[in-house]
Order: C-alpha cells, then structure tokens, then sequence
C-alpha cells in the first residue's frame, strides 16, 4: 500500500510512544514538526523533521506551529495524582482544538488508554480493578474528560487510540485487534491482551492517516 506523505505536527513526541511516532513517521516519508517542551530530549535528527518550542497549553503558542500540517498527532502524558485532579489532557486538547481552527487543520489522532470510562472494568481482573485502576484513576478520569470533549467537536475529525498498558517495545509485525470501545473483548466478553509495545501504538496511529475507518471514535486497540 503506497501511503500519502503529509506533514505531521506532533505533541509528546519526547515521550516514549512519541519518539516511536517520531522516528516511523519519518521512515515512512512524512515530514514531521515536533513540539516539544525541552528540544534538547528529543534526540533524533533528520531533514524532514523540525523541532519546535512552544507551550502545550496556549492556542497561539501551538497555532504558529500547525498552519499547514495536515494532521496533529498527540501523544502526550501526564502523571497519575493522589492529591489533586489531573487536567493536563483536557487543557491541552482544548488549546489544540483552538489552535487547529485558527490553522484550519481538521484531523487530530490522539491516543488515551483502555478504561477510560469509569464503569468499564468491571469485567477486568481483580488485579486490575482494584491495585491498577485505583492507582491511574485520576489519569483516567481527564483521559475519558478529554474524550467527552472531543464528542462534542463536530467540526474536528478526531480519532482517540485507547491501548491497554504500555511495554517499551518497538514495532512488532503482529496483527492489530480493534474494538469500538473502552477495551478489546475476547470471545467470553473479558478483555483480551494486557500490554503492547509502544512502537505498536505509533504504528496503529500513524496506519490511521490512510484511512478513515476511526474518524470520530475511540478505538480500543490490542495486538494478537
């Protein structure tokens, strides 16, 4: 399959899944805007990628950044917070939708995690639900805020890609399990899979700029 080269502006992409993004977004001929927060993290050089400084959390700060891209790919994080609310995912994604009017970009992948939704893993194993999901919760909660958000941007086509948990691993070439939901399901109804490879999720992710198949969704993704 011969893919569309286009120009990418991507946020997190000093994070782990981000230099996975980074790095196969290039191998597969984009070009690729990287804004970061401290450029001195990212550690890849290449002619067709351009790191930029700006503030995550301000319009026009990001606005300057995607005039002319043709999709905004975030893989931002955030940490978990016993102490106060997490609001880092909805302040940003509200000052990237900004942004993106103001540029007129209208294509956005972004990726949250599985059970998101609070009543979502109730089907999940004791170990989750109660030591795993307690822990994340407050990540969670602005994850699934974000999406809410993201449902009630009719002009953006938005694609939220939901892993389970995450390995450092790169790229594998196994078969991708999708699920239009808060997790993938096995035959029994249970989740099916634990963790994939970072790598996997930039290549899901960028699999989506030649297609249409999520826009507007969330997808609960796995490998086999």
């Amino acid at each position: 399959m011969t893919s569309v080269r286009m120009k990418i502006a991507v946020l997190g992409a000093t994070g782990q899944t981000g230099q996975y993004l980074v790095s196969q977004a290039l191998q597969q001929g984009h070009t690729v805007t990287a804004i970061v927060r401290n450029p001195g993290k990212l550690t890849v050089h290449h002619d067709n990628l351009k790191v930029v400084e700006a503030d995550i959390f301000s319009a026009d700060s990001l606005g300057t950044h995607f005039k002319g891209q043709d999709v905004i790919m975030s893989c931002l994080g955030f940490p978990a917070s016993f102490i106060s609310a997490v609001t880092g995912y909805t302040m940003s994604m509200k000052a990237m939708i900004s942004a993106m009017r103001e540029a007129r970009v209208n294509r956005i992948i972004t990726m949250t995690s599985w059970y998101t939704e609070p009543n979502s893993g109730t089907q999940s194993s004791y170990l989750i639900r109660f030591l795993l999901l307690p822990m994340i919760r407050s990540v969670l909660t602005n994850m699934y805020e974000m999406e809410q958000f993201l449902q009630e941007t009719g002009d953006i086509n938005w694609t939220v890609v939901r892993p389970p948990g995450l390995k450092n691993l790169p790229a594998s070439a196994q078969e991708f399990l999708t699920h239009e939901g808060y997790f993938v399901p096995n035959d029994s109804g249970q989740p099916a899979g634990s963790a994939v490879g970072r790598g996997d999720v930039a290549r899901f992710m960028l699999s989506l700029l030649n297609s249409n198949a999520w826009v507007k969704k969330g997808v609960a993704i796995t490998t086999k």
